[in-house]
């Protein structure tokens, strides 16, 4: 049985990792998908590799300009959204002391200004009942030194989903996040560190995980389904770790 029929979903950062398992699993579902990302390239690889009906908009995250078109691309091809999983992100592990204005810049521009100002283009576009995910991280809860600015990012998340929560309420919007904790996505190649302190960091990280192991993306994406479908329709402003007991245990 597909959950998700007819229903129209936008996910950002989707052209690998979380974002597009979570694709998979929505279009599986009988959603109609836009995926986005910032790489043309790696857009055009998904043409004809997907089952379902699924359109591909490249845009920046962190660009007001990319999302307001993203949301008019997307209101032109299938009128309305009723999904908006707000995956796009970077991580950068950066030590005070080594701090810079560009990194703090780039990070929360991706991490939290991305997000907040594409639920601003996109709120009028939200059907009734739609559903709001954003992406957080385990380290909004947990000290892990090095990561002060992603975490202080992923934070500023959290508490904007308990406000909007609050604010679209009465249009029967539900806004939620999901917790990740160490996942095994493209984002580990994608940091400021190099492979040798990459292989410490998660040797290290795996070791603070009950269940003794990275999470998969599909985990997440299945989480993500859950939290979109009417089965979670009494579920609203709450996080949700998908963490292997990391920020629990």
């Amino acid at each position: 049985m597909k959950n998700l029929n007819g229903k129209v979903a936008v996910i950002t950062g989707a052209t690998s990792g979380m974002g597009l398992e979570t694709a998979k699993s929505l279009l599986a579902q009988g959603a109609r998908v836009v995926l986005t990302g910032r790489s043309k390239e790696k857009l055009e690889k998904l043409e004809g590799q997907l089952e379902g009906e699924y359109l591909l908009v490249q845009a920046d995250a962190a660009s007001t300009a990319d999302s307001k078109k993203l949301v008019e691309k997307t209101v032109e091809a299938f009128g309305k959204i009723d999904i908006l999983f707000l995956n796009a992100g970077i991580f950068e592990a950066l030590p005070i002391g080594s701090l810079t204005e560009d990194s703090y810049q780039r990070i929360f521009d991706i991490n939290v200004k991305g997000p907040i100002f594409m639920v601003n283009e996109a709120v009028h576009a939200l059907n009734e009942g739609a559903s709001v995910i954003f992406n957080t991280s385990v380290t909004n809860m947990k000290g892990m030194p090095g990561v002060s600015v992603y975490g202080g990012s992923k934070a500023a998340v959290r508490s904007v989903v308990r406000t909007l929560a609050a604010e679209l309420a009465p249009r029967g919007i539900r806004v939620n996040a999901i917790s990740p904790g160490p996942i095994d996505t493209p984002i580990w190649t994608k940091t400021n560190m190099e492979a040798e302190q990459i292989q410490g960091f998660a040797a290290g990280v795996s070791q603070q995980v009950p269940l003794g192991r990275f999470g998969q993306s599909r985990e997440i994406a299945d989480v993500v389904t859950f939290i979109a479908s009417d089965a979670a329709s009494f579920i609203t402003g709450v996080e949700i770790p998908v963490d292997g007991g990391m920020a629990q245990v």
